[in-house]
């Protein structure tokens, strides 16, 4: 049976693909989006006449493939016919992560081809003369394609080669070969524009970003999919969301905490200014030299230490001994790598 669902509205040219769209609208019953369900019948063609420009911009349609007039043969199953066929050798090989000392597996297309020939989509039932061409079936994001061949080649190695692979990083294994088709008389899902045009029905790919399907799949399969797509990328900006607020937060709150650190450090210097300011301005004349030589912490002790790598000599034996690790310069806050003696005569 061959029906055709058609969409309601949509405004989103950035939507990718019938489940964004669904997304958008945000609704319980994503069947409810379609104003119509027809099935194939000598109807469809009155009806695309009335639609606007005589197309549905985006339409769900199931039917069997069936060839316009000549179809493609598989090379290794005997009567096997097709209407797109694609054979690929993929290189499978180890190779040696430096990082983590193993060996990692790597697989690469190293050829593919992919033959096509025009073909139908019609209703399963007999006796109705409608079908609907498919157009660029190759621009579809979901290619219904069945394997019906594959074989892999293991690589037949000496021991020099073994040895060399070894010192090389790269341990090849085998290619493997397959051909996948699209056969006649499989049940496709279409998903794309269809268009009333000289007085024959198309499926071809959709404007407006919306993304093509031919899908093996049955139209509620191919929702579903599509659906737990969406919850899983739905679920990773969610936690990627989480983790970068939490991580922007603990970075922020650091910077505050520094700053305040910073800020609570120039008004102790402030006040030490201050007040060594306010004792020299006090003290006799023949104290004054004594009081600029006294420890910037306990202003009691003479200077005796050399800080490193700053080099100021701030602070007495005493003072240096009771700092808090790691050890800080009391005058620019640096930290102390080394500490000399000071020793005057």
């Amino acid at each position: 049976m061959l029906m055709v669902l058609f969409w309601s509205k949509f405004h989103s040219p950035s939507a990718k693909g019938l489940i964004w769209q669904l997304c958008e609208r945000w609704t319980p019953e994503p069947k409810s989006l379609f104003t119509k369900k027809i099935h194939l019948g000598e109807d469809l063609k009155g009806i695309l006449l009335e639609a606007t420009g005589k197309c549905v911009p985006y339409a769900v349609i199931e039917g069997a493939v069936q060839s316009v007039k000549e179809t493609l043969n598989s090379q290794f199953v005997e009567n096997c016919k097709g209407v797109i066929q694609r054979s690929t050798l993929q290189e499978h090989k180890m190779v040696w992560n430096r990082t983590t000392h193993l060996w990692n597996d790597y697989s690469k297309i190293i050829h593919q081809r992919t033959n096509t020939v025009p073909f139908d989509l019609v209703p399963h039932e007999d006796g109705v003369a409608v079908a609907v061409r498919v157009l660029k079936p190759l621009d579809s994001v979901d290619l219904g394609l069945e394997t019906v061949y594959e074989k892999f080649h293991p690589s037949v190695q000496s021991f020099a080669d073994v040895i060399g692979h070894y010192i090389s990083g790269e341990r090849p294994r085998g290619i493997l070969e397959t051909e996948e088709m699209l056969k006649v008389g499989a049940t496709i899902t279409g998903v794309g524009e269809l268009v009333l045009d000289n007085n024959s029905v198309r499926l071809q790919p959709p404007k407006q970003g919306l993304q093509y399907y031919l899908s093996s799949q049955d139209f509620d399969s191919l929702l579903h999919r599509q659906e737990s797509s969406v919850r899983l990328w739905k679920i990773l900006v969610l936690v990627f969301g989480f983790a970068t607020c939490t991580t922007l937060f603990f970075i922020l709150r650091r910077q505050y905490l520094q700053w305040q650190e910073r800020l609570r450090q120039q008004q102790l210097q402030e006040e030490f200014r201050e007040h060594e300011a306010h004792l020299l301005s006090q003290a006799l004349p023949e104290d004054r030299e004594s009081l600029k030589s006294s420890c910037v912490v306990c202003l009691s002790s003479f200077k005796s230490c050399v800080f490193l790598e700053c080099g100021h000599v701030c602070s007495c034996r005493q003072c240096y001994l009771a700092l808090p690790e790691p050890k800080r310069c009391p005058v620019c806050r640096r930290e102390i790598t080394r500490m000399i003696p000071l020793y005057s005569s």
